[in-house]
């Protein structure tokens, strides 16, 4: 009796023993997965060692609708194309949300690997000591950045060096009503190119229900039209070669603007929508506007909404001058500093497969932002979407026959969302009947203001 409970002792004993040993061996493998058999243990564990081996990265980003939908998308093709890193995309609201989101965690362990902040940030982002520039990374690699589109690159560089990736890139085009065009008695091919041609056309266009021409209340319009003048915004070469200290854009280029608009807004030609580009999109799409500017992404909802034929042209400049082409818009990706080193490394991949032609080529098809690799145009479905709806075309082409130069390049300043916030009180003055030469001098006055601030902050 006693040998027989010593027997069941010795082999409850044993049994013991297997099971802790086989509960420690699967350690790893009971917290990725309840469902594989014992048999395939050990293959199990090899997976879920490298699961557990992926650097994974937060990327913030400001884009909602269809460019949350498209980046979402973008993420998660490249999560499955490898297995060694995991992008989790994060929407963090508006530019300026984001940015100040940003501001609370910049240049610690903390900060996102990736955040998307809009060019007119560029400056801010350059002096703040949260990243490290892009151009550090394509040393090391030896990326070829010729592959990408040269004037997008021109924006986000300083003194020949990269510091952050293009991503969501655009410029401003003029979009116009075809059908009123031809009940006008003028050339639907044939869109005006200069501004005394954009007044002499928005006189014709007026009817008893629509105005001629319309540009939203908008500082980046208006640096867009002194841009493509040859002229500049602010001094030290639009802030490219110093800290800029005096705003420029009240000079002849900034004045031949304003007088523009004050010819066709006395002369009732002029439709002012306000500061909201909903509002003006709908005033095109319900014809009450026959001409307006746009960004060049919104060409796909222009054509989407509208019930006629719509056209897309390069933005007008003034006639004594050649066209000098367009300054880059939207935003670009930025590495941040004093995360870890194989963060930074997750992030530089994931960099290097958004530009690749093929997700370019989506990115521009799904959301009507430039690719910036050129090669995305070539990608069938692109070529398909063009042959569609040549309006597309007309945007590249625009960009691609810029003229490269310090205007074009764009200017950077740190204090840029308040220097537009200048010019949009100036246009509002401007269209309550005060003088052009006089609302545009008060704003460069403010912007000068904000600039010595600024400049004393950061010393």
């Amino acid at each position: 009796m006693v040998k027989s409970s010593l027997f069941w002792m010795l082999i409850l004993t044993v049994a013991i023993l297997t099971a802790c040993s086989n509960s420690d061996s699967k350690t790893d493998e009971s917290s990725s997965s309840t469902n594989n058999s014992s048999s395939s243990s050990e293959g199990n564990n090899e997976t879920n060692a490298t699961v557990e081996e992926k650097v994974t990265i937060e990327f913030w980003h400001a884009m909602s609708g269809t460019g949350q939908e498209s980046i979402e998308k973008i993420v998660k093709g490249f999560n499955e194309s490898q297995d060694k890193y995991e992008v989790i995309a994060e929407f963090q609201g508006s530019y300026e949300e984001s940015l100040t989101k940003l501001r609370g965690v910049g240049g610690t362990k903390d900060a996102p690997a990736i955040t998307q902040v809009f060019e007119v940030g560029t400056k801010y982002m350059i002096d703040s000591g949260y990243i490290e520039p892009m151009q550090k990374f394509i040393d090391k690699d030896n990326y070829d950045l010729s592959q990408l589109e040269g004037n997008i690159l021109n924006y986000y560089k300083v003194d020949g060096e990269l510091y952050s990736m293009p991503f969501n890139s655009s410029t401003p085009v003029m979009i116009y009503n075809k059908d009123a065009f031809r009940a006008a008695g003028l050339d639907p091919e044939k869109a005006p190119e200069t501004f005394a041609e954009v007044i002499d056309v928005a006189a014709k266009l007026k009817t008893a229900d629509m105005y001629g021409f319309s540009m939203l209340t908008y500082g980046w319009f208006f640096e867009q039209l002194v841009a493509t003048q040859g002229g500049l915004y602010v001094n030290e070469d639009n802030g490219r070669s110093g800290d800029a200290t005096e705003a420029l854009f009240n000079g002849p280029e900034g004045l031949n603007v304003f007088r523009f608009l004050d010819t066709m807004n006395k002369a009732g030609t002029f439709g002012n929508f306000g500061t909201l580009w909903d509002d003006i999109r709908s005033a095109f799409a319900t014809e009450k506007v026959a001409m307006y500017m746009d960004s060049s992404a919104g060409v796909a909802g222009a054509i989407k909404n509208a019930p006629f034929e719509v056209g897309v042209a390069y933005i007008p400049h003034a006639d004594e001058v050649k066209r000098n082409g367009v300054v880059i818009g939207g935003a670009s990706l930025w590495m941040s500093k004093g995360i870890a080193e194989e963060k930074q490394e997750a992030a530089w991949e994931f960099m290097k497969y958004l530009a690749t032609p093929e997700v370019q080529a989506k990115w521009h098809l799904d959301t009507g932002y430039f690719a910036i690799n050129p090669k995305a145009y070539d990608e069938q479905n692109v070529k398909d979407k063009w042959a569609e709806f040549p309006q597309f075309k007309v945007t590249v082409d625009q960009l691609q026959d810029t003229v490269p130069g310090l205007a074009t390049q764009g200017a950077l300043i740190s204090v840029f969302p308040e220097s537009r916030q200048q010019i949009v009180t100036a246009l509002e003055e401007l269209y309550q009947g005060k003088d052009p030469q006089e609302v545009l001098d008060k704003a460069a006055e403010g912007t000068n203001r904000a600039m010595e601030i600024a400049n004393k902050t950061k010393k």
